[in-house]
């Protein structure tokens, strides 16, 4: 009888529940995409909870706030579209208003869904990145699993966007896609009264954000086994071009 015979089978070392993932996503990022990077890429439990979120601040911006207002506020940050629409016959403004306003009704309300396009493209383009540019050996699921786990601090800003509304924060002055003080644009004039670049560029470095830039990084690292100065240089300088694109196209159409 040969000494495998009698050795007992390898036992698998359990990973960790979901809920403990998103946990030190928060409080020890490393156990979580160390985690991700042992196989266990499940991610329903953030998708999850953007949805909630996310459907938490829909309902309140939709009786705090009103989609007719958020349509408001969108035109006058936006000169140029508030020009062409003063040009249209008075029933003609009403009814694009209308329209306006049900499409960011229920634009907003599918927002998880956007998230979740964005979170695959991204885990495309990083995998590419990380695995052809520096050598590394991460899978489409892994990747994919730390854009989750690393967006959670997303939520913060969400819901001090719900707490911030139920406490007193003018319908004239919200904006949906940056609810909440997390950066210094929300602090200024909107534009056109802040030039539309440097808002952007304001919006763009929010808390939050910033925090999931850094989670994304160590997390991609760490499931593509190269150095972290390798997921730093990924997920940053993507992120660098996107800001450049995104700016230059808010400039010159707003």
């Amino acid at each position: 009888m040969t000494d495998t015979s009698v050795q007992p089978a390898t036992q698998s070392t359990p990973g960790l529940s979901q809920v403990e993932r998103v946990i030190d996503a928060f409080a020890a990022p490393s156990k979580t995409f160390e985690d991700i990077k042992q196989g266990h890429t499940s991610w329903w439990l953030p998708f999850l909870l953007f949805v909630i979120v996310g459907t938490g601040l829909w309902f309140t911006v939709n009786s705090k706030v009103t989609w007719p207002t958020v349509v408001e506020n969108g035109l006058r940050m936006s000169p140029k579209q508030a020009e062409r629409l003063q040009q249209l016959p008075p029933e003609q403004q009403e009814a694009q208003k209308k329209i306006s306003a049900v499409a960011q009704k229920y634009i907003w309300l599918v927002a998880p869904v956007f998230v979740l396009l964005m979170n695959l493209i991204a885990a495309g383009v990083l995998l590419g990145t990380i695995n052809f540019g520096f050598g590394g050996r991460a899978k489409f699921g892994q990747v994919l699993a730390v854009s989750w786990y690393a967006g959670l601090p997303g939520l913060i800003k969400l819901l001090l966007g719900i707490v911030g509304l139920f406490a007193g924060v003018a319908a004239e002055s919200f904006m949906p896609a940056n609810p909440a003080g997390t950066n210094v644009a929300y602090f200024l004039a909107p534009p056109p009264e802040t030039n539309i670049a440097l808002w952007s560029l304001c919006a763009a470095i929010d808390i939050t954000f910033l925090w999931t830039l850094i989670l994304f990084s160590k997390g991609l690292a760490k499931v593509a086994g190269t150095k972290p100065s390798s997921g730093y240089v990924a997920v940053f300088g993507w992120w660098a071009i996107y800001l450049m694109i995104s700016i230059g196209i808010g400039a010159a159409f707003s």
